[in-house]
């Protein structure tokens, strides 16, 4: 599952890259400081690509929350759901039938821009993080959906079965985010999806050969330990994993 994400490329750099503007410009000072760690279980704000707002990036607290809460209930909401993961992930095999999910899945898409994400591979019963990016360096778009709670947005990544590389990392759950290919990003938004051009548009792969996924500190996953510093997404190599590093 995708929980961990690091967003360090300046607004700009998102905005020339999705072809959007930033919802507003006061922002900009916030989100150009680099968040090479965030965690999903701390609900951080995040930049978001809303289908009802396609040209605009705005932000966004990643955890969906349901319709019927209002602004004042979703710090509960969030106390309440942890146990279910606390919004931060939907399997998109789900979706259509979800009492959360089926409320957003056609009118409430979104893409999620960030720089890299985060997933645990497990050897012998102990937690190795992984760290995954694009090769050239330009920024991921992961599909995800969204609620409007007041004048919040609330969102969720989307993810499926794990692909060879993903599974190899991921190898207890075996699952991974959407991440969606550039040419799709203008078809995940459109208003006229059925339901098979979703589906369609989840099951289809971003190619491996654009990645990159590597072994990093054990820090990730420390709660008595600020993970969110330039280190953290630094290649580590341990010899225990030696599938990785040969």
């Amino acid at each position: 599952m995708c929980f961990h994400t690091s967003i360090t490329h300046k607004t700009k750099k998102l905005e020339n890259h999705f072809k959007v503007k930033l919802s507003d410009e006061n922002l900009k000072p916030i989100f150009d400081k680099p968040n090479y760690h965030l965690n999903g279980f701390a609900h951080p704000n995040m930049l978001v690509i809303p289908q009802e707002k396609s040209e605009l990036i705005a932000p966004a607290v990643w955890g969906i929350v349901p319709n019927n809460k209002s602004s004042n209930q979703i710090k509960g909401y969030y106390k309440e759901a942890v146990r279910y993961g606390g919004g931060l992930n939907a399997r998109s095999e789900k979706i259509f039938n979800h009492f959360i999910y089926k409320e957003s899945v056609m009118e409430n898409r979104c893409i999620i821009p960030v720089t890299g994400f985060f997933e645990p591979h497990d050897h012998k019963k102990k937690k190795y993080p992984f760290y995954i990016q694009n090769k050239e360096k330009q920024p991921l778009g992961l599909a995800g959906l969204y609620n409007v709670i007041d004048t919040y947005i609330t969102f969720t990544i989307l993810t499926k079965e794990a692909s060879p590389l993903f599974e190899k990392i991921h190898n207890l759950k075996k699952r991974q985010p959407v991440i969606l290919n550039e040419s799709d990003y203008q078809d995940w938004l459109s208003p006229d999806l059925k339901e098979k051009d979703i589906n369609d548009l989840i099951l289809e792969n971003y190619s491996e050969s654009k990645l990159e996924a590597y072994s990093v500190s054990k820090d990730l996953f420390s709660p008595k330990v600020d993970s969110n510093v330039e280190d953290i997404t630094m290649h580590i190599k341990y010899s225990e994993l030696k599938d990785f590093d040969s």
